[in-house]
């Protein structure tokens, strides 16, 4: 019971824009904030740089009268993108956000392109929609069909910049203080050093340390991280 609380509580909150750790993108972070129906804009860069949690922080941003976006990861583009392609099918949001295009298979490819395509007609219509699309590599790189590589480059192109330990440490230390909790040097370094460095799990890391400090009224030490961890390890 208390591995699985413990593993609960590591798992990262829902994404959010607010929580987008920007550091060298911030220019990226505000593209994505200042989408609007009609554009299309392709974000980029290796693993652990964020693109996933702009795309799924951007889809779950309501606008004033505008629904919530369609977040789909490449593992649902089979099932979801030819409905969404499909231009008698009426869209359930005006932002669909389209992750890890570079693991997309022919058919998804196909969809995507139907969609892309769609979006283009409906520039500057009433059904007009915005497309977000991220993967890990340029349009010119990715290894998909040449008209959809074309495609993905319509619109503006921006690539994500890996975020440096000062900026990961700066980020923990702001919500280490946001929280009145104390991070030692010691400690900032052990997470940095061995832990996940996407930002997401590192600040569900600083929550759940949090919490379990709170619930063994223990202070916050690297024992205390260290045991924690142990019990969220999987058992053999």
């Amino acid at each position: 019971m208390l591995q699985q609380q413990i593993l609960d509580i590591l798992q990262a909150p829902a994404p959010t824009l607010a929580g987008f750790v920007a550091g060298p993108n911030a220019s990226a972070l505000e593209a994505v904030r200042a989408l609007q129906p009609g554009t299309l804009l392709y974000v980029w860069g290796g693993p652990g740089s964020g693109r996933s949690h702009l795309l799924q922080a951007r889809a779950n941003l309501s606008e004033p009268g505008q629904p919530a976006g369609l977040f789909v990861p490449a593992a649902q583009a089979g099932q979801r993108l030819p409905a969404l392609a499909d231009v008698d099918t009426p869209l359930p949001a005006v932002l669909i956000a389209i992750d890890d295009v570079q693991h997309l298979g022919a058919a998804a490819q196909s969809a995507l392109f139907g969609l892309i395509n769609r979006w283009r007609t409906a520039m500057g219509t009433p059904g007009a929609f915005s497309l977000l699309c991220a993967g890990d590599c340029a349009p010119r790189m990715l290894a998909l069909r040449e008209d959809l590589r074309t495609r993905l480059a319509w619109g503006q192109v921006i690539r994500l910049q890996p975020l440096s330990d000062q900026d990961r440490a700066l980020a923990l230390q702001d919500q280490a203080a946001a929280r009145g909790v104390p991070l030692g040097p010691e400690l900032l370094q052990w997470i940095l050093t061995h832990h996940d460095r996407d930002m997401g799990r590192l600040m569900a890391l600083m929550d759940a340390l949090d919490r379990y400090s709170l619930a063994r009224h223990r202070a916050i030490t690297l024992p205390l991280l260290k045991e924690l961890l142990a019990h969220s390890a999987p058992r053999p």
